[in-house]
């Protein structure tokens, strides 16, 4: 019961991973792709359940090396995006074992790596899509034999929490193979079905949604180097692609280039659309809808669900715009603070619990005592059931920025913007924005005396964070404004300040 499981009972000929200009990997392939990897990864010293960081672009590659990794060893994918003092975070924080990078790379992880004395394995790719060899050096003695077991951690990924430090989400083959098939069967995918993928393969929703439950059904991927709306609708004319799944801003990314794109969507008719991540706005989905002429599925899931909680149905089943569906794997319900569980209509706290949920935080404690209490996972998202079981997601308990898509820990902002020398203080919160729901921006004070733009904050910070985590405006206060016990709040900072 591992990730190869999903390749071994496939047609050996069928085509498994896509991409423009490249031949097919085939299911065959692809498991003999696995085994060579966990060979070459054994022979390097890599154990099971030691963790292989992998920065490697979007693409067939990504796909690929992600299931032979985790068929051996614990894939840790990090953004490609990061700077070198992230990269040295994350690997640090997960006691990385290698990391792994295309040949060629110049990715600041590779100095990073070499900071912490992590050896560095390279990709090169082979001429099938996604197939390729390893090179680089070892991490000590030929480590035993054999692929990994159902219990073994298949993937890590950091999730954001409420203050600078990430929380590791282990997940074990069993939660991922779970949530796969979880997914395949609310969307009914068969080995007819092929998904573009343009979501980063960084991320759960990309990696478990697009990849793992596509292979659970013997379907196919078309791996595109990543999401560029200029390019979608020549790669749906190439794949021809039954369905894709993507965030939000994705899909208004598209949408905007849908109408002169009539042709290619009347060639290749997709059987529905999926969007997950975060809040689809209703009007996105109507007017989806009305340019694919296909249901559009919105799901609710999650990193420490192994992605799908909740899923809107395909016909003839019911979709409701503005819920996020019905429970599709796990049990779903919502918890009231005392541990009851809460009727129709009743708001309180999503909670989930099932087999595709993992198994707890790593090395976190108290994390743990309190995201699983009375037996239940804490999503920390508030919302309500309606009548039909359908769950619509009023807010969130926390204060993690949610930037379509990509989770924002404000704290880690604070202590970013704090290393500047003029900076006092600062408070890091989300602004609404149009299209992203959410954007960042921080409010700081000054030291006495001191002076510092918001461009040059803005330039501070850049060098220091990934882009998607800069504030977009920050204010230069005399003093910030605090609630009733002094306490800086973050919920509501926006409308004080005048950015709602």
């Amino acid at each position: 019961m591992i990730l190869k499981s999903l390749l071994d009972a496939r047609d050996t000929g069928a085509p498994a991973i896509s991409a423009s200009g490249r031949p097919d990997l085939t299911y065959g392939l692809f498991a003999a792709l696995c085994e060579d990897v966990a060979a070459s990864l054994r022979a390097r010293g890599l154990a099971r359940n030691d963790k292989l960081a992998i920065v490697l672009p979007n693409g067939p590659e990504m796909a690929a090396s992600f299931v032979a990794a985790a068929s051996a060893v614990t894939a840790a994918p990090l953004n490609p995006a990061y700077r070198e003092d992230e990269f040295h975070f994350y690997m640090d924080d997960l006691k990385a074992r290698a990391l792994l990078v295309e040949e060629g790379s110049t990715s600041p992880a590779i100095a990073a790596a070499q900071r912490l004395g992590v050896p560095v394995l390279r990709l090169h790719p082979a001429r099938e899509a996604g197939a390729f060899t390893l090179s680089g050096e070892g991490v000590g003695p030929a480590a035993g034999q054999g692929l990994a077991e159902a219990s073994d951690v298949a993937l890590v990924l950091h999730t954001s929490g409420t203050t600078s430090r990430p929380k590791i989400v282990p997940l074990t083959h069993a939660n991922l193979l779970a949530s796969a098939g979880n997914i395949r069967n609310t969307l009914r995918l068969t080995e007819a079905d092929r998904c573009l993928n343009i979501m980063p393969l960084f991320h759960i929703h990309g990696l478990v949604a697009a990849i793992l439950a596509t292979l659970s059904a013997g379907g196919s991927v078309f791996a595109t180097p990543g999401f560029n709306a200029l390019k979608f609708f020549s790669w749906m004319d190439e794949a021809r692609p039954s369905w894709y799944t993507a965030v939000p801003t994705m899909h208004q990314a598209i949408l905007a280039r849908a109408e002169r794109n009539e042709e290619v969507i009347k060639a290749n008719p997709l059987r529905f659309i999926r969007s997950s991540s975060a809040s689809l706005p209703v009007p996105v989905f109507h007017a989806l809808e009305a340019a694919f002429s296909c249901p559009v599925i919105e799901a609710y899931a999650m990193t420490e669900n192994a992605h799908q909680m909740t899923s809107n149905q395909l016909p003839p089943g019911k979709r409701k715009p503005g819920f996020v569906g019905c429970a599709a794997g796990p049990e779903v319900a919502i918890m009231a603070p005392d541990g009851r569980l809460l009727a129709a209509g009743e708001e309180g706290e999503v909670v989930t619990r099932g087999p595709n949920v993992t198994p707890g935080y790593e090395n976190n404690p108290k994390a743990n005592e309190s995201g699983f209490a009375f037996g239940w996972f804490h999503t920390g998202d508030q919302g309500l059931m309606d009548e039909d079981g359908f769950l619509k997601i009023t807010g969130r308990l926390k204060e993690i920025i949610n930037r379509g898509g990509e989770k924002i820990a404000p704290m880690e902002v604070d202590e970013v913007l704090m290393e500047h020398a003029a900076v006092h203080q600062a408070v890091t919160f989300a602004m609404p924005h149009d299209k992203l729901g959410e954007e960042v921006a921080a409010a700081v004070v000054l030291r006495e005396g001191m002076s510092a733009s918001e461009r040059e904050l803005q330039d501070f910070a850049n060098g220091r964070l990934a882009a998607f985590k800069v504030p977009k405006r920050i204010l230069v206060l005399d003093e910030i404004p605090k609630g009733a016990t002094g306490k800086l709040q973050r919920i509501g900072l926006a409308q004080k300040l005048g950015l709602a």
